[in-house]
């Protein structure tokens, strides 16, 4: 091809308005070229079906043309709506134009075939509360936080356990020659640990708590559960949950739960494989009044589970009794736990659970409280997410309000260890702030660590890196990015560690890194203090690809980002009228 030709994703002058749209509204599209021909803009919704229209022509200044199309939306449409262009080069013969090889949306690039498609979001207006959208979450793993015994006893051990004398022992799992877990190994931290502790987590300038699973369960990470409506004794009991609840409130902290709605353990209430229950469970009797839930293949022994695991039996989440039991019911487990102080629910494996699933939690929850927030667990860009085959509807406004942001957390460690440039780093977040609602970009969790991942520092530190100054890098960048930044328990300290279960050791209290700590805390204060970083528009400075820079902008207020990962290099920048020099290593944050 020896003509030029240009379509740019995020250039108003291509396609109008910016990103996600709601429905009912009008998206002007348009392409340049430098001779004319027949062009024709080929549409793809939701469904499959595909529309293709000739686009209308006129010619702009120096022999340029622009080819451009409305597309009027209908108002009752929700969904993605793909696109691309064919170009009739002659009577025989196309060429294509579509998103770049990455599929990250801005200028696009020609393909002679099967083009990438850019990507239109179409979406049901909706708000997600502010106290969400400009706070910062702590994730908790309960077990491993704080025991609030004051005698450090460890209440209600588990039969068969494995319970460490020492609190700084490092997690194991104690497994049979098969790779079985034969023995959970805890610590001993209970929710009496996390009261205790509730002025500590707010001198981080934290406003919501995630625990992550609580109820009754073998297990020490309890994604097994055995029963949706008792806390863990280990944990504590109904009683001392209300009183975490309701302290808290008084502190303006807000408490979200974990909900495991995709399965339950096969230790349980509902599927009692081991009679360790009260009850009649779908394992004992076909006539068990949790027999429907399961997907057996061949009674009882063969059945669907988790990814194959044998103890996390599947449950049809679209049965009646179930959607009963969980949600709709006088006594629901959302109304109990919600009714005793919850705010909110992350929902663990999203990609497993049923659109329409989600959408009577998210309506439940609502209706419970219109503050409450919906939390949904997506390792990948959830707006074009494909799972089983299907299409998914998460951030059409009928389901999450927030998504673990994974794609952060990818580009941030690729960047502080060189394996990407800024370019990378900033087109990806673009791409998200593209196809998400804004609602949905801004109530995002930006994390770089988790209970599924391994330890920031860690991660940070390999290769002969300085681990802390990275970090330091990282949680900077984190705390002024557009979203809302979770911190994992114990990465504001320096905990280290590698895969599940190195990943979840003890807090150190006592033994905290003191200068980690204090940059969090000052970076939180910031954070806080300033709406831009919180509210404000982002907009990224080209510099290097060792340099990553931005601005943060709420109405008069601008906050500028530099962030310089070379130990060698320093950079002269010019952003408006203002001039900064950024030195080896280092990062900037300045009000302009």
């Amino acid at each position: 091809m020896d003509f030029w030709i240009k379509h740019d994703s995020r250039d108003i002058n291509c396609r109008k308005p910016f990103g996600a749209v709601p429905k009912g509204q009008t998206v002007y599209i348009s392409i340049f070229m430098d001779r004319y021909l027949p062009v024709y803009l080929n549409l793809i919704y939701f469904d499959y079906n595909h529309n293709t229209v000739k686009m209308e022509a006129k010619k702009i200044s120096n022999g340029k043309y622009e080819y451009f199309y409305y597309i009027n939306i209908d108002k009752d449409y929700e969904g993605l709506i793909n696109y691309y262009f064919k170009i009739a080069v002659d009577k025989q013969n196309y060429i294509y134009y579509g998103n770049n090889s990455d599929g990250l949306g801005g200028e696009g690039q020609v393909y002679y075939d099967k083009p990438k498609t850019y990507q239109i979001t179409v979406y049901e207006p909706f708000s997600v509360p502010e106290w969400f959208k400009q706070g910062i979450v702590y994730q908790i793993y309960v077990d491993r936080f704080k025991n609030g015994n004051k005698n450090g006893r460890i209440e209600n051990p588990k039969p068969n356990s494995f319970i460490h004398e020492n609190w700084e022992d490092d997690p194991e799992y104690i497994k049979d020659e098969y790779g079985n877990i034969v023995k959970w190994d805890f610590f001993g931290g209970n929710l009496k640990g996390v009261i205790e502790k509730l002025d500590y987590i707010k001198s981080l300038g934290v406003n919501t708590i995630y625990l992550n699973p609580i109820f009754k369960s073998v297990s020490n990470h309890k994604y097994d559960t055995g029963d949706y409506k008792v806390i863990d004794e280990m944990y504590g009991d109904e009683l001392t949950f209300k009183k975490l609840c309701k302290i808290a409130e008084k502190m303006d902290i807000k408490i979200i739960l974990d909900g495991v709605f995709n399965h339950t353990g096969d230790d349980s209430r509902y599927f009692n494989k081991y009679g360790n229950y009260n009850s009649i469970g779908a394992y004992q009797s076909k006539k068990s009044p949790y027999y429907s839930w399961y997907k057996f293949t061949k009674y009882p022994d063969e059945y669907e589970s988790w990814w194959g695991i044998g103890n996390m039996p599947d449950v049809n989440e679209m049965d009646d009794t179930y959607i009963d039991f969980i949600i709709s019911g006088k006594d629901s487990v959302l109304d109990k736990w919600m009714e005793d102080g919850a705010l909110g629910w992350r929902l663990d494996v999203a990609d497993e659970l049923p659109d329409e699933f989600i959408e009577k939690i998210r309506d439940k929850i609502k209706s419970i409280s219109k503050d409450s927030v919906l939390i949904g667990e997506v390792w990948e860009d959830a707006s074009n997410k494909v799972s089983y085959s299907k299409r998914r509807k998460y951030v059409f406004g009928h389901e999450l309000d927030s998504v673990i942001n994974y794609p952060f957390r990818n580009v941030l460690i690729g960047f502080l260890t060189g394996t990407i440039g800024s370019s990378i780093f900033c087109r990806t977040i673009m791409s998200l702030y593209e196809n998400y609602p804004k609602e949905i970009f801004y109530s995002n969790l930006n994390v770089v660590g988790t209970h599924d991942t391994e330890r920031i520092l860690t991660v940070l530190s390999q290769n002969g890196k300085d681990g802390i100054k990275l970090l330091n890098m990282a949680v900077a960048i984190q705390m002024t990015m557009p979203g809302v930044p979770m911190i994992y328990y114990g990465d504001e300290v320096g905990i280290t560690g590698g895969k599940d279960p190195k990943n979840r050791k003890t807090y150190p209290w006592g033994n905290e890194n003191k200068d980690i700590l204090k940059f969090y805390k000052d970076i939180t204060v910031l954070r806080n203090k300033f709406d831009a970083l919180k509210r404000g528009s982002i907009e990224f400075h080209n510099v290097d690809e060792d340099v990553l820079c931005y601005d943060r902008t709420f109405n008069q207020e601008k906050i500028i980002v530099v962030v310089n990962r070379n130990d060698t290099k320093s950079f002269n920048i010019k952003i408006g009228e203002l001039y900064l020099k950024i030195l080896p290593g280092e990062v900037k944050i300045v009000q302009n």
